[in-house]
């Protein structure tokens, strides 16, 4: 099944397309936290207690309107969803770990 794509704000533009899918201040965070394995909604809020409920829930969305996380419901509601990364999803790793790598090197030049 092919996931509708939220459109990329420059035309044909790689980069444009790949800050649209794990940009902002949380996505790479929660696909980093979904590497470990797959996590309730509560879990990653417990990992990632700086993001506000509304904003997890809205980010979770993108990412799986974007292929990268799958959403699987345990049971009639209020049962709870368990979040995962998918195949694509997981394919983002390794730009991951480029980030964090970078970001650790970066607040040691600045005396973090």
């Amino acid at each position: 099944m092919v996931q509708a794509r939220r459109s990329n704000t420059v035309s044909d533009c790689p980069l444009t397309a790949a800050l649209t899918a794990v940009g902002g201040k949380w996505k790479l965070i929660i696909i980093y936290w979904l590497a470990e394995g797959p996590k309730h909604f509560a879990g990653l809020r417990h990992e990632m207690s700086a993001v506000s409920q509304k904003v997890l829930t809205q980010q979770l969305r993108e990412l799986i309107d974007d292929g990268l996380v799958q959403r699987r419901e345990t049971g009639q509601v209020p049962a709870p969803v368990i979040y995962s990364l998918t195949d694509y999803g997981r394919s983002v790793l390794p730009i991951a770990e480029t980030v964090r790598t970078w970001g650790r090197g970066h607040i040691e030049r600045f005396g973090g």
